[in-house]
């Protein structure tokens, strides 16, 4: 059996301090690799310019004239994460990788474990998801927020593991397989969770970061969130259809009181401090539900409208 060529791919947004640094230890651990017949000589590092508006795509660029295992993509403008994970995906296979590993550039994710992901692959693992031991590097609002998102992912019927990262491992049938879903809004965790194939993990430590700021911030993992509830999960519609009902019925029970007081007890309708809330109360929850069903029509205006799902303006071959 032939060794299987390895690409590492390694989305980037502003990541200038990292890339010098991400180049040299990923192609360290590719020539261990090597070394040890775990992977193909032909392997490479792959890295996608996501929008960057610093010299991130420059010093790739530099990086790939001095050594030939650093190929490489360029946005034209931001798309996002999901985005950048899924060209480099897809520009690797065309490359003809046997075998993908996605990671961050700021290699906070322990890349020593790239030789457990390649040996599970071996076993015959199409799927290989990289899970964090713990949350310790995170702030609490981070956490508070994790937490949350793995709890209404579950109760909305996506069985998604906790601490499940963007690291990991995934078989060339595996991508060919994602070639054929085309949504835009794409949550690869959600989609990996449900694909099938034969999958098993590795747990791994966060370290701190060592150059630069993280780029994903609490904003950009609410906004991930709620792209992989709408993408995944009808029940937050049907919530909608239930807490309009309940509302409803509340509203009826008002009602039926004051009529009671009025025609059977002959008491004046009182209580105007209660109407008042009791609007604001309807009200809001009207806002709310109203929200909820704009986010998903939100959803389908973008897909029908068939947009290319990211441009990319250079590549590094």
């Amino acid at each position: 059996m032939s060794l299987p060529v390895l690409s590492i791919i390694v989305p980037c947004f502003n990541e200038k301090e990292c890339i010098n640094s991400a180049v040299n230890k990923l192609t360290e651990i590719l020539k261990k690799l090597e070394e040890d017949n775990e992977i193909s000589s032909k392997s490479f590092l792959f890295f996608v310019d996501d929008g960057s508006s610093d010299e991130t795509w420059e010093l790739i660029k530099a990086e790939h004239e001095k050594n030939s295992k650093v190929k490489g993509a360029k946005f034209t403008r931001n798309y996002g994460n999901q985005m950048a994970i899924l060209a480099g995906l897809f520009e690797s296979d065309k490359l003809d990788a046997d075998c993908f590993i996605t990671i961050d550039a700021d290699l906070q994710q322990e890349e020593e474990k790239i030789k457990e992901f390649i040996q599970k692959y071996k076993e015959g693992n199409k799927i290989v998801c990289g899970i964090r031991n713990n949350r310790k590097t995170d702030g609490l609002m981070k956490k508070t927020g994790a937490f949350i998102f793995y709890k209404l992912m579950n109760i909305f019927g996506v069985n998604i593991k906790p601490n499940h990262s963007e690291y990991r491992l995934l078989s060339k049938e595996v991508v060919q397989t994602l070639e054929n879903f085309k949504e835009r809004n794409m949550f690869l965790r959600g989609i990996f969770s449900e694909i099938g194939f034969k999958k098993d993990y590795v747990y791994f430590d966060v370290k701190p970061r060592e150059q630069g700021v993280s780029k994903f911030t609490f904003f950009k993992m609410a906004a991930l969130a709620l792209n992989g509830i709408t993408s995944f999960s009808i029940i937050p519609l049907r919530m909608v259809t239930f807490v309009g009902f309940f509302v409803a019925l509340i509203s009826f029970c008002i009602g039926l009181s004051a009529f009671i007081d009025k025609v059977f007890l002959s008491k004046a309708v009182s209580g105007w401090a209660t109407i008042v809330v009791t609007i604001g109360f309807i009200g809001g929850i009207q806002i709310l539900c109203i929200g909820v069903i704009g986010e998903y029509l939100g959803q389908l205006f973008q897909e029908v409208k068939n947009r290319p799902r990211y441009i990319i303006e250079n590549t590094v071959i």
